[in-house]
């Protein structure tokens, strides 16, 4: 049991928390969320011993080894992979050296001590795990995702993230009692975060990890604790427990607050009502001293959130964007040879697959953002594209402030209406005059997303959209996107809004598309069930939303046909086909898992086959439109 005790801890004039106690149980997995800014990492590091409170203390049983890994850890540079992930166990390797002398001792000259010495030597070897920690270093390692044979690279090739990975190996194989992790998921790919979410959920330790991932949460942890407006709560459960328990508390207590204002302004009232009256002067003063002695009860303040929604962008033909025959490479590696991918109006396609397998490059391809060696991109008529950057410093000027970002990206736009949108984003007042070298990763993503609503694009191409973003400001960029009626490629390790956004997932790998119908987890399964040789299941399929500005059958029919043709209601509008392919020269066809629909009854066929025909007129206006369009020349540019 770890025991936090009264703690406070300010920084300047900004308190993250005072009188704050929490019971840390063995074998718990707890979830720390909360908003930015709120004290998540100082806590952490706090519950480390690496940062003192102000005030109160931290108990810990003697024999407990505590493990932090910073949101920004990186493993040093030095030595290999594999040397990095053990590098936690110097004693036992002094121990190893220590055998490896008297081993050579008795070659030259056996005795009976050397004998002894070297059994005692081999014994405590054996019992610090020396024959099996290269072996669990090598899983694990695995299982973050590095290969056989970059463990003997040096470490001093790889990117940041990477040597996250290998700091990360290097603290789970030293298996703390105590584990503390800040922001694991960041540079973990899909593989890897269900990787740990499995070695985590069978850990022997307590651990407490701070993190953004709902899906993460809701697999890994057996409780929440929220801190926010300096305090600590703590509920039982997944994420998705405690998002019900809290709301059901704020309600009570919001029922509490209402009863008890109501009870204090009875008794305002009898006190001013009887408060010269003689005969009431007993009953006044004992309401007075009753007031006095109320502990009246404060409602959580809610905390700042962003609000915004995307701009209506102008309606575009079926065919928003494609590639044809685009070859791509960096040096002598060939990432694409010859794909082909063609984006249909009302897709929003996941991009999914390992790190480094070609999901950024696709994502500023399909953007324009990235050249290539041959081949063609083409825009459909009427399409804007807006592009968020994974890094954004790639898509932000450093020497601009806040203000200066946006009218750099729509000078004609008045100030009012950019201030407007930037204090949607939580920039107001003196904050607009903030250089962007200065922001937050938090900040730095927010003015990325406010700087796409100064005009509307029908193409959205997102790169890890949610990363820095808190919990709440996630839920509403997926209401503003579940809402946007355009289309939306995007890369995201977030499970939960892949589900929540995606109409199909693309695997990429090798250079190859593969695609599903569905969110992730439906993927997950389409996956699982190839592998296991059984054909994909039945499920409803995916159909475009119904919309009022862009049906052209009278309201009776579009409503018949929405109320027939039912879709889940967690699950956004989706593509009537899958169109996006694509592999390299010389490969096979990358397979497709296609989910069909049965209908039962003649009725239904009979609507779906009235939808179709409705839909195929609406095809071939819209490529008479576009015929026209570019006869004129309006046609996007070619590459």
């Amino acid at each position: 049991m770890i025991a936090v005790e009264s703690i406070a801890k300010s920084f300047g004039g900004q308190v993250l928390f005072r009188d704050l106690s929490w019971r840390i149980a063995t074998r718990e997995r707890i979830g720390l969320v909360g908003p930015n800014g709120a004290g998540k990492t100082t806590l952490c590091r706090i519950l480390a011993g690496l940062d003192e409170p102000d005030a109160g203390r931290v108990s810990r049983p003697r024999a407990t080894t505590v493990g932090y890994l910073a949101q920004e850890a990186a493993a040093t540079a030095e030595g290999s992979v594999l040397v990095e992930a053990l590098a936690g166990f110097a004693d036992v390797w002094a121990l190893e050296r220590d055998m490896e002398d008297v081993a050579a001792a008795l070659a030259a000259a056996p005795t009976e001590a050397l004998t002894a010495r070297y059994g005692d030597l081999q014994h405590r070897f054996e019992a610090l795990g020396g024959y099996r920690l290269e072996s669990e270093a090598r899983a694990i390692l695995s299982g973050l995702g590095f290969r056989v044979d970059e463990l003997t690279r040096p470490l001093a090739e790889f990117s940041g993230g990477w040597r996250m990975r290998a700091a990360l190996a290097r603290l789970l194989l030293l298996a703390p009692s105590l584990l503390l992790l800040d922001e694991p998921t960041n540079h973990l790919d899909l593989e890897s975060l269900a990787w740990l979410e499995k070695f985590l959920t069978g850990y022997a330790g307590t651990v407490v990890v701070v993190s953004h991932d709902r899906y993460f949460l809701n697999r890994m942890v057996t409780s929440i604790a929220e801190l926010s407006a300096g305090g600590l709560t703590v509920y039982q459960g997944d994420y998705d427990d405690y998002l019900v328990e809290r709301e059901a508390r704020h309600a009570l207590l919001e029922a509490q607050a209402r009863n008890q204002a109501k009870r204090i302004e009875e008794i305002e009232r009898f006190i001013e009502r009887f408060r010269y009256q003689a005969t009431k002067a007993r009953q006044v003063q004992s309401r007075i001293k009753m007031l006095a002695r109320v502990e009246r009860i404060e409602l959580p303040s809610a905390a700042r959130r962003i609000h915004f929604k995307f701009p209506e962008p102008p309606r575009t033909g079926r065919r928003v964007a494609t590639l044809a025959g685009v070859h791509k490479a960096y040096g002598d590696n060939v990432v694409y040879a010859g794909i082909d991918v063609a984006v249909e109006r009302g897709q929003r396609v996941a991009l999914v697959g390992e790190n480094g397998a070609g999901k950024s490059t696709l994502l500023k391809l399909l953007a324009g953002i990235l050249p290539f060696e041959r081949g063609e991109r083409t825009l459909g008529a009427h399409v804007a594209v807006h592009y968020y950057a994974q890094h954004q410093l790639d898509a932000l000027t450093p020497s601009n402030t806040v203000l200066e970002e946006l009218i750099a990206t729509a000078p004609g736009l008045p100030h009012t209406r950019l201030r407007a949108i930037l204090g949607a984003f939580l920039f107001s007042g003196d904050a607009v005059d903030k250089k962007v070298a200065v922001l937050s990763g938090g900040e730095k993503a927010r003015l990325a997303l406010g700087k796409m609503l100064v005009r509307p694009a029908a193409l959205l191409c997102l790169d890890e959209p949610t990363n820095h973003l808190d919990l709440a400001s996630r839920e509403v960029l997926e209401d503003a996107l579940g809402a946007f009626p355009g289309t939306i490629v995007f890369i995201s390790h977030d499970r939960y809004f892949i589900n929540r956004i995606a109409t199909e997932v693309t695997h990429v790998h090798q250079g190859r598309l593969t695609h599903y119908l569905g969110g992730y987890d439906d993927y997950l399964v389409a996956v699982e069930r190839a592998a296991a040789g059984l054909p994909a299941i039945d499920a409803p399929a995916p159909r475009p939303a119904v919309r009022d500005t862009d049906a052209r059958e009278p309201r009776r029919e579009r409503e018949a046909g929405a109320a027939a043709i039912a879709r889940p209601p967690a699950r956004p509008a989706a593509p009537r086909t899958v169109t996006t392919t694509g592999a390299p020269a010389g490969s096979a066809p990358a397979p497709v898992a296609r989910i069909v629909r049965r209908t039962p009854t003649a009725e239904m066929r009979a609507l779906k086959a009235r939808v179709a025909e409705i839909e195929r007129r609406i095809d071939g206006l819209e490529r008479r439109i576009e015929e026209i369009g570019c006869a004129s020349g309006n046609s996007s540019p070619r590459r």
